[in-house]
Parts: C-alpha cells; sequence; structure tokens
C-alpha cells in the first residue's frame, strides 16, 4: 500500500483538474489519485475507475515524484519519420515545382535522400509534415471557343480591370 499525505488545496485541485482537464488520460489519473485522497482502497478505486492495480500504482508513484504537474504530463511514443530531417529541403523543393502526382513525388524524395516510401506514406508526409494540399484540375468546356474567349478578354475584360485598378469601377468574379 502506497502512503501518501494530501494537503486541502491538492485535494480541491484534484477534484477541478479531474472534471475540467482537457484530455482524458489526465482525468483518468486525477480521478484515481483523488479518490486515494479520499480514503479508498486500491481495490475500490480500481473498480470506480476501471484501471488496473498496476496502472493505478504508476499513478500514485508519478504522483509522489512529480505531484500534480507530473500527473497532467502526457509522454505518449510518437515515432519521427526519417524525412523530418530533410523536411525544409523538401518543402523548398515541392514548393517551386510541386508534384503532379503521388507517385512522381515518391520517385523525388528517394531521388533526392534516398529514402525511399510507400505513396501512401508520402501522401501523409505531404499533407501533415509540409502542408501540401492537393488540388483538382478544372476542366474546359469541350465546346469553348477560344475566338470568343480571346476577344472577351481583350474588349470586355481588359477595360473593365484597368478601370478597376484605377479605383472608377468594382469588379467581381463569381
Amino acid at each position: 500500500m502506497i502512503k501518501i499525505e494530501f494537503s486541502i488545496n491538492e485535494i480541491t485541485q484534484l477534484q477541478h483538474e479531474r472534471r475540467y482537464h482537457p484530455h482524458p488520460r489526465v482525468r483518468q489519473r486525477m480521478e484515481a489519485v483523488y479518490l486515494k485522497a479520499l480514503g479508498y482502497q486500491h481495490q475500490e478505486i480500481g473498480q470506480i475507475v476501471q484501471i488496473s492495480q498496476k496502472t493505478l500504482r504508476s499513478y500514485l508513484r508519478m504522483y509522489q515524484d512529480g505531484g500534480i504537474d507530473a500527473l497532467k504530463s502526457l509522454n505518449f511514443y510518437q515515432p519521427k519519420s526519417e524525412l523530418v530531417e530533410h523536411l525544409d529541403v523538401l518543402k523548398e523543393e515541392f514548393k517551386t515545382r510541386p508534384p503532379k502526382t503521388i507517385n512522381e513525388a515518391v520517385k523525388r524524395i528517394e531521388e533526392m535522400t534516398g529514402i525511399r516510401r510507400s505513396p501512401t506514406q508520402v501522401r501523409k508526409f505531404l499533407t501533415e509534415d509540409l502542408g501540401i494540399k492537393r488540388l483538382k484540375v478544372g476542366q474546359i468546356p469541350a465546346k469553348a471557343d477560344p475566338e470568343a474567349q480571346q476577344t472577351f478578354l481583350e474588349e470586355e475584360l481588359a477595360p473593365r480591370l484597368e478601370e478597376a485598378q484605377k479605383g472608377q469601377r468594382h469588379v467581381f468574379f463569381r
């Protein structure tokens, strides 16, 4: 049995954090330690909070070693990609010359870094780490008349854009 002395201030803080902390794991830790502060037995705490005795002991040791701040710490294992080391170079490369396909990005990353990743992993790297969004290209209508479009541009749109630049007109696009 782990013996811990709790102050009134600590109990009040535990009571508050067990309800209002944004992370559910921290709330669970606070709940377990709060019940310990109220004098519940370890078996009862385990049943109420639905955790094992080993987990309860780790929470209590965490509290003994670092107090409430230790209970708030979240140290989940998050592996880092080897591509993160080349983040700046890849970001600059893809900003200047965006890849047309994921397979092209796979090939260029392998050529630049020597690291081969699957298309799924490259897609994830591009969106999450580099912040690159995939854009779909719009279609040109099949019956578009290039001559009529050029005439519209020169005779109608260009003069209106010039007036808008001079502040004489507002131009809105749909």
